[in-house]
C-alpha cells in the first residue's frame, strides 16, 4: 500500500482488488458507497478511480468522476453532500446566456432567482452550485458571474426531473427553479464565477470522468480476461490522467497532454466496444453499447480547447 500517495494506492486497488461488484440500479443505491469512500482521507482523483472501479456500469463511473471533479473545483464541499453544478439555462451555458440573478439582500446576504436545465444529478442533489449574474456588477465584455451554494431543500427551490437520456439513463437530470432563495454571504464562492469555476470545470470533468470510466473498464478487463496488453494501456492512460490532474490547469501544455490522453481513451473505448460486441446477450455489454455515445458529447469543445492551447504555446 501507499499510505502517503492515495492515487498510487487507488491504482494498485484497480490492478489487484477482487473484481466482483454489486449491481446498482439507482442513484439512491449508488450514493452511499461513494459517500463512504469520500469520507476516508483521500484525493479527488483517487476517489474517481475507486468509484469507477466499484461501478457496475458507465453511469456510476461517470457519477463518481463528476463528484470528484466538483471536489477538485471546490475542496470545501461537504463529504455527505451530493453536489450538482447548475450552469446551463434555456439559452445555453455561455456567460451571456446566464440570466439567473444573484442580488444583494438585507443583512449582507443575497437572494438567487432564475432557472436552470440539464443539471446533472439534480433530482437527488442536496447541494446546488448555482451560477448567476451578480446584480449591479458587469464588465464591458461579459456579465460578472458568481457561484452560490444553495441547499436543494431551501424555500424557493423547485427541482423538476427531466426525461431519461438515451445513454446513461441511470444518471438523472433536472430543471431547477429558484425564486428569491436567501443565502448567507459565506454561501457565495470567492472568485469569478466563469473563470474560477465554470471554465475550469470543463477540464476537471474530462479528467476525472475519463479516469473513472477507464478504472471501470480496467476492472471489467480483469474480470473478463481481456488481454494484458489492453489492461496495461488502460492503466497507463489512467496514470497519465492522474498526472494531468495534479498539473496547472491554466497551463496550455496541460491541455495538450490532456488532449493526447483523451485520444488514447477514445481508442480504448473503441477497442473495448469491439470486445463487448462479441457478447451481445450480456447485460453489461448491452449497457456499454447503449452508453458509448456519452464519449462523443462535447467533442467539438475539446478540439477547440486543444487548438487554443497549441495557439498559446506557439504565440
Amino acid at each position: 500500500m501507499h499510505p502517503h500517495d492515495p492515487i498510487a494506492a487507488a491504482l494498485d486497488h484497480c490492478l489487484s482488488a477482487p473484481t466482483t461488484v454489486p449491481p446498482l440500479d439507482s442513484v439512491d443505491q449508488w450514493w452511499p458507497g461513494w459517500a463512504a469512500l469520500a469520507a476516508q482521507p483521500s484525493s479527488p482523483m483517487a476517489l474517481a478511480l475507486l468509484g469507477g472501479f466499484a461501478a457496475d456500469r458507465v453511469g456510476w463511473a461517470f457519477a463518481a468522476g463528476y463528484q470528484s471533479a466538483l471536489r477538485t473545483l471546490v475542496p470545501s464541499l461537504p463529504v455527505q453532500a451530493l453536489a450538482a453544478f447548475c450552469v446551463t439555462e434555456e439559452g445555453g451555458n455561455r456567460p451571456r446566456d446566464i440570466r439567473t440573478l444573484i442580488t444583494p439582500g438585507a443583512g449582507g446576504g443575497f437572494t438567487v432567482s432564475g432557472a436552470k436545465r440539464w443539471t446533472t444529478l439534480g433530482p437527488q442533489g442536496t447541494l446546488l452550485l448555482v451560477t448567476g449574474r451578480l446584480a449591479g456588477a458587469a464588465t464591458d465584455e461579459r456579465p460578472a458571474l458568481k457561484v452560490a451554494l444553495v441547499r436543494a431543500d431551501q424555500p424557493g427551490v423547485t427541482v423538476v426531473p427531466m426525461p431519461e437520456t438515451a445513454f446513461v439513463p441511470e444518471v438523472p437530470h433536472a430543471r431547477i427553479q429558484l425564486q428569491d432563495v436567501a443565502i448567507e454571504p459565506s454561501s457565495l464562492l470567492p472568485g469569478d464565477g466563469y473563470d474560477t469555476y465554470v471554465k475550469p470545470f470543463r477540464t476537471l470533468e474530462d479528467i476525472h470522468v475519463t479516469a473513472a470510466v477507464l478504472a471501470y473498464l480496467l476492472r471489467e478487463a480483469r474480470a473478463r480476461g481481456w488481454s494484458a496488453d489492453l489492461r496495461e494501456r488502460l492503466a497507463a492512460t489512467v496514470a497519465t490522467l492522474a498526472s494531468v490532474a495534479s498539473s496547472d490547469h491554466s497551463d496550455p501544455a496541460t491541455h495538450v497532454v490532456l488532449a493526447g490522453a483523451l485520444h488514447w481513451a477514445a481508442a480504448l473505448y473503441r477497442e473495448a466496444g469491439a470486445l463487448w460486441a462479441t457478447t451481445p446477450e450480456d447485460p453489461a455489454s448491452r449497457r456499454w453499447l447503449r452508453d458509448a455515445p456519452l464519449f462523443a458529447v462535447a467533442a467539438g469543445a475539446r478540439q477547440q480547447r486543444a487548438a487554443r492551447a497549441w495557439e498559446r504555446l506557439q504565440a
